[in-house]
């Protein structure tokens, strides 16, 4: 112990750490395992927000995304067991997203570890296969050390989640230590002979599509790359729930390739002669199952370029795997001799705008058209989130994202994301729009955060799409169990009273001509606003009934 510092108690030391790296806002639940920490937290609250939330699933849904719009890593609090378990949903998230987060959890204090005493959990057996890193810190002088490697391990590489666990009796022990400097990332770059070979291949390309997605880029990054795109013509496509990488109305680009993907899109990936893969990591929804693709060497020239060394032939045998930070790769890639690829992209561009159209669906209200309107009348700048469900496949189909960060979405397949994501982009970014699209099934998995959004005062808008059921279930089920319904029916609140009990603006919508005016009133009510949408449930998808689906079946068995 050096006399020259300051003693503070482990709370203070972890709150003036994440200070110390730059921590603008942390989110969670609060829980007497972590005490400390929110007393520490106290005289640093004007320049570090703990958001406080009203379930811990949501509150690691706002730090993720708040990595995610910021690119900062997102930071949750949650307490033992209960909260543990609870966090874990956005921690998935975040780990499949390549989304970097840092985890503290409260502990049983060391003196009852291993007895399970009252809520106890072995993290690192919990948390190991969700996170990059999981570890404990058992003694406070040693804070400053462990969060500094956290920082580095979820911003290094293909970001992700690490896990902090705090034993209660270490953060009440004080300790003079001092604060580590801010972290500072380590960037992999191509090689010289990387970027030749890349040359050498993209000069021979004749069909050429590239691809872009995952985790860990930066405004820098998509513009360097937006602007090699225009000058050599090439089409660009987007992973699952990254379509926000490259401006959907640009000449370039292709469309997105996930669920749902445009069959003219997909045939071009399987009929590309090269494929430029640069963050995705091509996994089951950008493959469609693993079918554009062959496992293991596909029959595209394939050069994959990813932050994360081992993501490299961890499924696809790559002609040229490149171990680069997105930036770097850029860089070098502007530098580089390359033929131009014009007149094939046009094709490709309409093909997209005419997939993009709404058509025609059963009912008084038109989703699509809905989206499309969205789509038109939104700012720019607008941030849309929304979870997972069917009721997302209009949203990826008709809404054109215009810039970089403006689309907020779990590509781990989560439902539940929407509104807390929309609270922590509001938050983030409050004279930004903020619109949230969720499903009746998926709203209900965190819609208590709307009462976070009031607290704080981040008027969201939050549309939720009510057919009565989880769709995406319904719709497979159909598929596979014609007309046996079992699981699936949702008896649903008034989600638009919903809305003024807590404080906020709330309408229901029943018909298309209905909701632009509704979206005014809700934007003009200046609070957190909730749209319900009711649609037909015969509306399944964007090009597909219920009983279409089901007489399908039928006439197949």
């Amino acid at each position: 112990m050096k006399s020259d510092l300051k003693i503070r108690h482990g709370g203070r030391i972890l709150a003036d750490a994440l200070a110390g790296h730059g921590v603008r806002a942390a989110f969670g639940v609060p829980g007497e395992s972590f005490l400390p920490v929110l007393d520490g937290l106290h005289d640093l609250r004007d320049k570090l927000k703990f958001v406080i939330c009203r379930q811990e699933g949501g509150a690691s849904y706002m730090a993720d995304a708040w990595a995610k719009l910021t690119g900062e890593p997102g930071v949750l609090f949650v307490t033992r067991g209960p909260g543990a378990t609870n966090g874990a949903v956005g921690v998935h998230t975040a780990f499949q997203d390549s989304t970097p987060m840092l985890v503290f959890v409260g502990q049983v204090g060391n003196d009852f570890v291993e007895r399970e005493a009252f809520q106890e959990v072995d993290y690192r057996r919990m948390y190991g296969p969700l996170t990059k890193w999981v570890a404990q810190i058992d003694r406070a002088e040693r804070i400053p050390e462990y969060v500094s490697h956290a920082f580095h391990t979820a911003t290094s590489g293909r970001p992700g989640p690490v896990l902090l666990a705090l034993p209660e009796d270490m953060l009440f022990s004080e300790a003079a230590v001092a604060d580590a400097p801010h972290f500072r990332t380590a960037r992999a770059a191509p090689s010289p002979a990387d970027m030749i070979e890349l040359e050498r291949l993209l000069s021979g390309a004749k069909r050429p599509l590239l691809l872009i997605g995952g985790g860990g880029w930066t405004k820098q990054a998509i513009d360097g790359l937006r602007a090699w795109a225009e000058a050599t013509g090439i089409a660009v496509g987007c992973g699952f729930r990254c379509q926000d990488y490259f401006d959907n109305r640009h000449p370039n680009y292709a469309g997105d390739i996930g669920i749902g993907v445009n069959p003219k899109l997909a045939q071009r990936v399987k009929d590309a002669d090269l494929l430029l893969v640069i963050g995705e990591r091509l996994g089951e929804m950008t493959t469609s199952a693993y079918t554009l693709l062959e496992v293991p060497a596909p029959k595209q020239v394939l050069i994959h370029v990813q932050s994360g060394a081992e993501e490299l032939g961890r499924v696809y045998r790559a002609a040229l795997p490149i171990n680069s930070n997105y930036e770097e790769f850029v860089l070098a890639l502007s530098r580089i001799k390359t033929p131009s690829w014009k007149d094939s992209t046009k094709e490709m561009h309409s093909s997209y705008l005419e997939w993009s159209k709404p058509i025609p669906m059963p009912g008084t209200l038109h989703y699509g058209e809905v989206i499309a309107w969205l789509s038109q009348n939104l700012p720019e700048d607008a941030i849309v989130t929304n979870g997972a469900g069917n009721f997302a496949s209009w949203l990826h189909r008709h809404f054109q994202y215009k810039g970089w960060r403006t689309q907020l979405a779990p590509t781990s397949g989560s439902m539940g994301y929407s509104v807390p994501a929309a609270v922590a982009a509001k938050i983030a970014a409050p004279a930004r729009s903020v619109v949230a699209i969720a499903g009746d099934g998926e709203f209900l998995m965190n819609g208590q955060e709307f009462a976070t959004a009031i607290q704080y005062g981040a008027p969201i808008i939050v549309l939720v799409v009510n057919n009565g059921m989880y769709g995406t279930i319904r719709m497979h089920q159909e598929r596979e169990y014609p007309g046996r319904v079992s699981g699936t029916e949702l008896a649903n609140p008034d989600f638009a009273a919903y809305a003024r009990a807590f404080g906020g603006h709330g309408e229901t919508v029943e018909r298309t001509a209905d909701f632009a005016p509704a979206f005014q009133r809700a934007v003009a009510s200046a609070k957190p606003a909730i749209l319900e949408l009711r649609i037909d449930p015969e509306a399944i998808a964007p090009s597909a009934t219920l009983s279409g689906l089901r007489a399908a079946a039928l006439a197949r068995k």
